[in-house]
């Protein structure tokens, strides 16, 4: 494996959502045993950032599950086939917390596609 500078991986972090970056974090602490709760507060201080940036140019968009609706298997379903590496658990308690992002920084037409994901599965979302 090619050794990456600290740049390459900042741009290559910049690319994940909140979720996989939380997965990341959750492996890579598992994988060298230790707790890696500094960088999670530096890597939620850029993110706050990033939604100001994205309204100025909104080539990147958010897709938002609303509530579940009466299909709340469905949309489970729907939203474990969307965040990749979810597990039912955490797809349910996803759905449960709703409205919640499921989605973030992706371009319009994952968005797009993602939003009817979610409301052919019987979900109410939006797209920031």
């Amino acid at each position: 494996m090619a050794k990456l500078s600290s740049d390459e991986l900042l741009e290559a972090f910049k690319e994940l959502t909140l979720i996989e970056l939380s997965e990341f974090i959750k492996q890579f602490e598992d994988t060298f045993g230790v707790t890696a709760a500094a960088p999670v507060a530096v890597a939620a201080a850029g993110g706050a950032a990033a939604p100001a940036e994205a309204e100025a140019e909104q080539d990147e968009f958010d897709v938002i599950l609303e509530s579940a609706g009466e299909k709340k298997v469905q949309v489970i379903k729907a939203v474990r086939e969307l965040v990749s590496g979810l597990g039912l658990k955490e797809a349910k308690d996803l759905v449960d917390a709703a409205p919640k992002a499921i989605l973030e920084k992706v371009d319009k037409a994952a968005a797009e596609a993602a939003k009817a994901k979610l409301e052919e599965a019987g979900a109410k979302a939006t797209v920031k």
